[in-house]
């Protein structure tokens, strides 16, 4: 069993021993998803440098419990909407592959339309 399975199981048993299914429409589920995503950014709002480092290095397991309620759900999400999540990254890992190549975009931030061949299509 993988680990990503696991971890979807465990959620489910969570959300089934609250009955909270009923609450869990695809729309509430992805607002709870941005949600949890904005809380993780206001961990680094208005921190740069050193500060960004100390804070990060102090408040780990503050981060980790909201990187986790992303991923909670994500995980949910994935498995309402029967997403094989990990097939589903696996694919698009590929198509980012494509569009960022390793002679055109290593060490560089810019946006793959940055430095695109003009006759390649990138889906």
């Amino acid at each position: 069993m993988s680990d990503i399975q696991t971890l979807t199981e465990a959620i489910l048993a969570f959300r089934d021993e609250r009955d909270w299914k009923q609450f869990h429409t695809p729309k509430d589920m992805a607002l709870s998803l941005c949600l949890e995503a904005a809380e993780v950014l206001e961990h680094f709002q208005w921190k740069n440098g050193e500060e960004m480092e100390r804070y990060v290095r102090d408040h780990a397991e503050e981060i980790g419990d909201e990187l986790s309620d992303v991923l909670f759900w994500v995980l949910l999400m994935s498995h309402d909407l029967h997403i094989d999540i990990a097939e589903a990254f696996r694919q698009k890992l590929e198509k980012t592959k494509k569009k960022y190549p390793v002679d055109k975009a290593k060490g560089k931030a810019g946006k793959y339309t940055d430095y695109l061949d003009t006759d390649r299509t990138v889906s």
